[in-house]
């Protein structure tokens, strides 16, 4: 009996060890990525939660969230320093990190496209109770210039201070998320909050239900400076009726978003992830209906960095000439 015992006994531990060591295969398959997104208040979060979602149902290994981040700025240098590996940004951002210009002179970040996501469209918000109509009724105002790291901040500095020349030193500066931006509007503390972002978006969206508000538009020529002086600008024109009370178009500005990965990853990860992404395309335009411009083609129209080769593969696969400017030597 005593010999029984100890045989079924060694019996079960054999196979509690087999299965322990089974579970621990199938995690060290399993590879966990996170994708550096937004704040909660605008699309990137949404939209890179669909990635996710996608990467976590098609690709076989791999379990992927979307965080919440300050955004492009934040999303690069995570990127570039492999602590999320992936990211959204702003192509004014992506081009910059890239090159090593502008407010990364000097230092070039380690990154690579995997596709373009939609364009950004830059709103500068206000209630219509506020006295501003233009751009230069900003001066002297409390202006929320987008959230620390953001490329709302960063794509605002470079369209009101470097290329209108209305200085920062010429408003009450504040930054502040999507989410605060409408708060603090609501309450009266700023006049004016900027958001750079798909339209619509849900924090313009639920400060519009009560609240009459304003988009300050841009004129032709202050367009026509923003873009012979950073050409991955161009003029928008916002339709009437995006959000409550809108009821005439809007020509502001707009930047591409380019969705981008650690230069050193994989070349068939990336592959397999960018593959994911194309081929479920309809699932992330119910997210957000501007998933319509994630395109194959419009990977190759609008990049403004390099892609990584993974992402090459598999546009050359699908008959898409990638151009010479696209592929980094």
């Amino acid at each position: 009996m005593t010999k029984k015992i100890t045989f079924v006994l060694a019996l079960l531990a054999t196979m509690g060890f087999i299965f322990s060591f089974q579970v621990n295969s199938a995690a060290a398959k399993t590879r966990f990525i996170s994708i550096g997104t937004g704040g909660t208040g605008g699309v990137y979060y949404p939209y890179g939660g669909g990635v996710a979602e996608i990467w976590t149902k098609k690709v076989k290994g791999i379990k992927a969230v979307a965080e919440v981040t300050g955004a492009s700025v934040e999303n690069t240098k995570l990127c570039d320093k492999g602590e999320t590996l992936f990211g959204e940004i702003m192509s004014d951002v992506a081009f910059q990190a890239y090159t090593g210009t502008g407010k990364f002179k000097g230092k070039p970040q380690k990154i690579r496209g995997m596709f373009v996501m939609y364009p950004n469209v830059y709103h500068i918000v206000t209630r219509q109770d506020s006295g501003i109509n233009s751009i230069s009724d900003l001066k002297g105002r409390k202006v929320s210039v987008g959230a620390p790291g953001s490329g709302t901040e960063f794509m605002t500095s470079l369209i009101l201070e470097s290329a209108l020349g209305i200085s920062y030193d010429s408003f009450n500066v504040f930054r502040l998320s999507f989410n605060e931006n409408a708060n603090a509007l609501k309450d009266n503390s700023i006049k004016a909050g900027i958001w750079c972002v798909a339209p619509p978006t849900s924090s313009i969206m639920d400060l519009a239900t009560t609240h009459k508000i304003k988009i300050i538009p841009f004129t032709k020529a202050e367009i026509d400076q923003v873009t012979s002086k950073y050409p991955f600008y161009a003029g928008y024109t916002l339709p009437a009726g995006i959000y409550n009370g809108q009821d005439q178009p809007v020509y502001t500005a707009s930047v591409w978003n380019t969705f981008i990965c650690n230069a050193d990853l994989d070349e068939d990860l990336v592959y397999q992830l960018t593959k994911a992404v194309f081929e479920n395309q309809d699932f992330l335009i119910k997210i957000h209906h501007f998933a319509k411009y994630t395109t194959p083609e419009n990977a190759v129209k609008y990049s403004a960095i390099p892609l990584h080769p993974g992402a090459i593969k598999y546009l050359k696969e699908k008959g898409v000439e990638v151009p010479a400017r696209l592929i980094a030597k």
